[in-house]
């Protein structure tokens, strides 16, 4: 999704609409003792034992996290998928035909246009793990606003893989887009961020970021559908890459008939025209379980979660 918005973060959207978006909370400053703790320590008696510090409450997203940012298994993962990727770059640029977009999300005929990729941001480039990790530690969830001085901060570090796939796009000549449901606001910081990751940056332009404005296409909250149609305006799109559903395609009813039916459809496109990264921590499909329904409590939506579970007998 792109995050949460971490993200994208994640924006909760009625069953009709794919929630797309979640992200990550500022931590409280940590406590010091003060003088006045030390000179209400116990004087009359011996010190007992200190108990223990009390465990922080259970949260859905620390093995998540915890994989991420530690496992080498993710970091091959998403190297195989962006070398995978790069090996089949000059057969799409060889075929005029080649196009990674639905034909719902292609307005105008794609042959003779300059190629491009279409990268999400969150979780499919840069790598907002810190963010979830000071969730799990301070027992928060998303908030746009500290979403915002997150990516003000500029320290996501790019995905394993992705700097070297996108720069040997570049030298063949393909324009890479960076179609984000980061809001509009925030592409200054996001650009100078892929900057400093390494990721090429043509220009301003290559940011499509949630809000942009499509003429005569009337975004449903923050699907991607009229980015894409824009980028095809300019674009023969190669390739799309993304870790939610909706990074690629327009998803209607984000329920679970819905996904599953899209995944049929386009089956064949994945490995080939759209690559799909892992993202465990957050998401669409995380929403999908609770109804797309953010107003409940945590609890209920955890509830939700774990009655979604296909359990052995």
């Amino acid at each position: 999704m792109d995050r949460p918005r971490m993200h994208i973060r994640a924006l909760p959207l009625i069953p009709l609409a794919c929630v797309l978006a979640l992200a990550a909370c500022k931590p409280a400053p940590p406590r010091t003792a003060s003088a006045a703790d030390a000179e209400a320590k116990p004087t009359a008696a011996p010190a007992a034992t200190a108990p223990a510090a009390k465990p922080s409450g259970a949260d859905d997203n620390l093995n998540a996290v915890l994989w991420m940012q530690r496992s080498v298994e993710y970091r091959a993962a998403t190297e195989t998928v962006y070398r995978a990727a790069a090996d089949k770059l000059d057969l799409a640029l060889k075929q005029p035909n080649w196009d990674a977009l639905v034909p719902e999300e292609r307005g105008n005929p794609a042959k003779g246009l300059k190629p491009a990729v279409v990268m999400d941001v969150d979780e499919t480039v840069l790598d907002n793990s810190p963010y979830q990790a000071r969730l799990v530690r301070d027992g928060k969830e998303y908030d746009e606003v500290t979403w915002d001085a997150w990516v003000a901060e500029k320290k996501a570090k790019p995905l394993p893989g992705v700097v070297d796939f996108a720069k040997a796009a570049q030298a063949k000549g393909v324009t890479v887009l960076y179609l984000s449901n980061r809001a509009v606001h925030l592409k200054d910081a996001t650009l100078a961020n892929l900057r400093q990751a390494g990721l090429p940056v043509a220009d301003d332009s290559v940011f499509l970021g949630l809000g942009t404005v499509v003429d005569g296409c009337e975004q449903n909250g923050s699907e991607k559908n009229c980015r894409r149609l824009l980028a095809g305006k300019q674009y023969r799109v190669l390739m799309q890459f993304g870790d939610q559903m909706g990074d690629f395609v327009q998803v209607v009813a984000n329920t679970p008939e819905g996904r599953d039916a899209l995944l049929a459809q386009y089956h064949d496109w994945f490995g080939e025209r759209w690559w799909m990264l892992p993202n465990p921590s957050y998401g669409s499909w995380e929403a999908m379980t609770f109804n797309n329904d953010y107003s409940q409590s945590r609890d209920a939506r955890r509830l939700a979660k774990r009655a979604a579970l296909d359990v052995a007998p």
